[in-house]
């Protein structure tokens, strides 16, 4: 069959995947957004449904104080004695944790905090012993991938942390993870920042704390050196075996604008490249060590069919999955209902770092035909294309001493500005349009039975690029302003 990438799309970065009573189960980084660290389950490896998120709690995850980009870094989850494990850094407190559950559909635990410093950290088990790993330094003051043993119920420290492996030289080593493959262990890293130069690498050893020996041929894929290929990024990679033995890297990447237009705005994606291994037991991976847009292969059944959902509406997405919040939201000021939302708004905007009254879903795909009809006592509400709070453009129904108007405001680092508006008069309704195209969003406001085009703005400056960081656009509504009551509804995002 031929699968398409990315086979999980949108701004769902650092993949991580365990294999459990006959099925996959995948995990995301969600940085500042809440819930924390979205949950996808498949039968295939090809068709994902999220079931959940790991972090649902205030208890589990500190986000008030968080930048964006920060809080919740790269997961990992295993499966041990019927158990999941899903660890994780909060980059804002410095703080490595773990969470568990006997049942993949129901709640996490508390955190369990470990004494060991980076980011990426990685669960192995083995024989009733329990391996903890991160990049960072350890406890001799030596920089690379970092290990020791730990009590599992507990998450004390068992052993020394210990640096077992440098990498191959590039820059910001991190993403490990372990596995035992053979009887040969195998460490797996991504070297040379989460950009466009970014890579998988490995080595293997003989035993889970090393020495390891680098594969001759790192990396082992990436797309560093593609130039005019869509797809860029590609790293911070996870390595399963399916049923029928075959072995395959979840990894991610991210899909620029243009052939020749090194911008990317949908965030860093799921991608699935398969993976064989020699007879020297080296693995290789993709088509000459790089991951392709679509694979043809023998080793997924022809009967499995890739589906893609193409139109989101409030009726078809869940408020609890598919949703997101900026940090921890004040529930008391939502009320989500299965065909509209009302929100009440406070004085907080989306340009401060903090939890204003917003609520959204992920940019999946560049071709999108966006729309919603806004109603607003006072104050502010409408549609934001939102990176983070010093980038995103705004299509907005807005009240002041003259009435009601639709505004559109775009938002780029230090330069905040109104680029047009259109004047509702008494009304306090509209009907909000945002058509998306890869280099482009244009803004539209239905009314006397004809779309009124407001302006356009460029994809760009809500890239990766531009703004910096790790996450991508999300598609949030929103209310703000004192005394302000907003009532959405007719909600569509329908992708070509």
């Amino acid at each position: 069959m031929k699968y398409n990438n990315p086979v999980i799309k949108g701004f769902y970065p650092d993949p991580s995947i365990c294999k459990a009573d006959g099925a996959y189960y995948l995990v995301c980084s969600s940085f500042q957004y809440f819930p924390g660290v979205p949950i996808f389950e498949s039968k295939d490896l090809i068709n994902w449904t999220q079931i959940g998120h790991c972090l649902t709690r205030k208890s589990q995850i500190q986000l008030d104080t968080v930048n964006s980009s920060g809080g919740v870094f790269a997961p990992t989850i295993r499966y041990n004695n019927g158990r999941f494990y899903m660890t994780t850094t909060n980059d804002t407190t410095r703080q490595n944790f773990y969470v568990w559950t006997d049942d993949i559909y129901g709640e996490w635990s508390e955190p369990v905090f470990v004494d060991q410093g980076g980011i990426d950290p990685d669960l192995y088990f083995e024989d009733g012993k329990a391996f903890f790993m991160s990049n960072g330094t350890d406890d001799y003051g030596v920089g690379g991938i970092v290990q020791c043993e730990i009590d599992i119920e507990t998450g004390r420290k068992l052993t020394p942390s210990r640096s077992v492996w440098q990498g191959t030289g590039g820059r910001y080593l991190e993403s490990p993870h372990l596995y035992k493959i053979n009887g040969r262990y195998y460490l797996l890293a991504a070297e040379g920042g989460t950009e466009y130069g970014h890579m998988v690498t490995y080595a293997r050893g003989d035993s889970p704390s090393g020495p390891f020996k680098a594969y001759p041929q790192n990396p082992v894929l990436t797309n560093r050196n593609l130039g005019g290929y869509e797809l860029q990024g590609v790293g911070h990679s996870d390595l399963i075996q399916d049923d029928e033995g075959n072995w395959w890297l979840f990894h991610l990447g991210f899909r620029q604008i243009g052939r020749w237009l090194t911008f990317h705005h949908l965030g860093r994606e799921v991608f699935l490249t398969p993976v064989t291994f020699g007879e020297d037991g080296w693995f290789t991976a993709g088509h000459n060590g790089t991951t392709l847009t679509s694979f043809e292969t023998d080793r997924i059944p022809d009967t499995v069919i890739q589906q893609e959902k193409k139109v989101y509406t409030f009726e078809n997405t869940d408020w609890n999955l598919d949703w997101c919040y900026l940090r921890h939201p004040a529930t008391e000021n939502y009320r989500l209902e299965q065909d509209k939302a009302t929100l009440l708004g406070t004085e907080l905007t989306l340009d401060v770092p903090a939890s204003p009254t917003f609520i959204g879903i992920r940019q999946m795909d560049f071709r999108a035909a966006i729309s919603c009809d806004v109603s607003l006592t006072n104050g502010e509400a409408g549609i934001s294309l939102y990176m983070d709070e010093h980038h995103h453009y705004d299509l907005a129904v807005r009240k002041d001493e003259s009435g009601y108007k639709v505004i559109e405001r775009l938002n780029i680092g230090d330069i905040k500005s109104i680029e047009n508006e259109v004047e509702l008069g008494a009304d306090n309704h509209a009907a909000l349009i945002i058509k998306a195209s890869h280099e482009r969003y244009s803004f539209f406001v239905h009314a006397d039975g004809k779309e009124i085009l407001l302006g356009t703005a460029q994809t760009k400056y809500l890239s990766s690029e531009v703004a910096g960081g790790f996450t991508g656009v999300v598609i949030g509504l929103y209310v703000y302003g004192e005394n302000s009551l907003a009532e959405f509804s007719n909600f569509k995002c329908k992708y070509e």
